[in-house]
This record gives C-alpha cells, structure tokens and sequence, in this order.
C-alpha cells in the first residue's frame, strides 16, 4: 500500500502589494533620515511581524498625535488619515511623512469631489477600520457607512438622485457587488466610481483562492486577525465550501486541522510578508507536505513612488 501524496497549492500572486511595500519603504527611508524614535500614526500596515519589527528598531506607533512631541516626524499609515488628522499635524508643527496607499488616496478625492457636488455618500466599508475612519473623514456629514446587505436595504437618504457610493479598497469583491445591487436597485440615480474601489491587489488575491479553492481541501492564510484582506480571503475561501483558517503565524497552525487532508492551498493577505509563508511551508512539509505547486493567477509589475518629501531628501543625499 502506498502513502497518499500530499500536496500544497501556493497562490500567486500572494503577499505584499505596492501599497505595502511603498509603506514599509517609507518607514526604512524615514528611520534613515530622521532617526528615531521616529512615530507612526496607526500600525503603518495592518501585520503583526511587521509591526514588530519596526517596533525593535525604534519605531513607536500612536493614535493619538497628542502623543507625539512637538516638531517630530509622523509618518502616516498606509490606510490614510482624515483631514482633520492632518490639520491637527500641522498646528503641532509636525513634519508629515504621508504613507497613504495611492489608491486609498483615490478614494478621498472621490468622496471630496461628490461632497463638493451636494451627494450624499454611501461609503461601503467596516466602521471601525482604519481606512474607513479615514475616508470618512473627508465629509463626515454628508457619509452614511454600509457594513452589510442589512444597512444597503434600509438606508435613506435626503436626495434620491443626488447619492453616490464609494468603496473601502479591502472588500469581497462579493459582498460588495451584492450591496451595491441592492443600492442601485434602491436609488436607479446612484453614481459611483469610474472604476472600482477595490483595488487591484485585493481583486487578484480574491480570485486566486478561488482557484485554490478548486484544488484544495483546506485553505491556509497568512495574515494578521486586524487585517482586512486576509480575513477576507478566509471567508471567501470558506465560502467556496473549503476549511480555511487565518494564521498570524506558522506557530498557529494546529496539527488537527491536518487530519485526513492530503492536500493544503496555502496564500498570503496583501500585508502579510513572504517570510512568513515560507516559514509556513516549512511547518506544513514537517506533516508530509513535501510537493508544492505554484498556481499562478497574474502577474503583478505594479508599484508606486515614495513621498515626495522622501524621494527629495534621498536624492540630495545620493548627490
């Protein structure tokens, strides 16, 4: 009788995005330039590992910029901040190393452009989420947060046909095609975004476990239980009728999740790094899982520029 061949299923593309690298860079570049302590407002992105480490080398992450002294360096987190963040900065003197993801930053100016306009704005995102704190911020009055199909089909408005709908960049692409019908069923003169909201990242690694999903019995993402992305990753997963779990870590996996499975599709949340999957690979081959399969989904050659503060700075030095 032979062993059945155990087997792990690795997504591309999986991990990091352009938005977390740019933010990662911009802390390593700030360190380097201003030294440190050097403070973050916010975890600069939403992974443990991450965090830590740049805790040990002399970062010192706050939410209140009461908290951070006069005149200091603040670089803010890859989820954005509200103007009213900004504002308070500037009257403490503090120079702002702005980490906002580009394309969270398009989502501000969406939400500033209908606000000018008179819109009300439906803003489909998870209260209590950095980013959406953020965005919200732009026009606190005029914004009406939808979390759920519940909020999409109760909700009025002052206007019918001046309302609009913007996204927060992180969601299933699912759920959030599923509120906006409803919204657009509810209000036929809602306007929204001449593109999705979501963005390109949490597009591809959504559709990559669904390929994982087609081979896999259990589903394995790496990504911190604060970050948006890979907890939804997980619940996509699971919602193709596969067991998936969330792990910070390759120390969180439990052998029992391993019983009678022969085969693992392992991915990573948009702010999780590739050490942490290896390390996870290694933890898996431990039980068996010795052949690995790459399932390639699309490439990626996306990436975004530091902050202009920065790209200046470095360049003065490198000259």
């Amino acid at each position: 009788m032979t062993d059945v061949t155990k087997k792990i299923y690795l997504a591309s593309p999986r991990g990091f995005c352009a938005g977390v690298d740019r933010a990662i860079d911009v802390v390593e570049h700030a360190i380097r330039l201003y030294g440190t302590p050097l403070y973050v407002r916010h975890e600069i992105v939403h992974n443990r590992y991450i965090v830590e480490s740049f805790r040990t080398k002399g970062v010192v992450f706050v939410d209140n910029l009461a908290d951070v002294p006069r005149g200091s360096a603040i670089v803010f987190s890859a989820h954005g901040v509200s103007p009213a963040i900004r504002q308070e900065a500037q009257t403490r003197e503090l120079t702002i190393i702005d980490a906002t993801c580009p394309l969270v930053t398009k989502v501000h100016r969406e939400i500033s452009r209908f606000a000018r306009l008179g819109f009300t704005i439906l803003l489909i995102g998870h209260k209590r989420h950095a980013e959406t704190e953020g965005t919200m911020g732009e026009a606190p009055d005029q914004t009406i947060i939808i979390e759920k199909r519940e909020d999409a089909e109760r909700v009025q408005v002052a206007n019918p046909h001046k309302v609009a709908f913007l996204t927060q960049t992180t969601l299933s692409i699912d759920d959030a095609k599923e509120i906006t019908t409803i919204l657009r069923e509810r209000f036929p003169h809602i306007v929204g975004p001449k593109r999705s909201d979501i963005c390109y990242a949490t597009t591809n690694r959504q559709e990559a476990v669904k390929f994982l999903a087609q081979k896999a019995e259990l589903i394995l993402v790496v990504g911190s239980p604060n970050s948006s992305n890979s907890n939804r990753l997980r619940e996509i997963a699971a919602g193709q009728q596969v067991q998936a779990h969330l792990l910070d870590t390759a120390s969180d996996l439990l052998p029992k999740w391993l019983e009678g499975i022969s085969s693992v599709g392992v991915t990573a949340g948009a702010s999780a790094p590739e050490v942490l999957v290896q390390e996870l690979l290694g933890a898996l081959q431990q039980y068996g899982f010795h052949d690995i399969e790459e399932i390639r989904h699309t490439e990626e050659k996306i990436t975004f520029q530091l902050p202009e503060i920065l790209a200046m700075q470095l360049q003065r030095d490198d000259s």
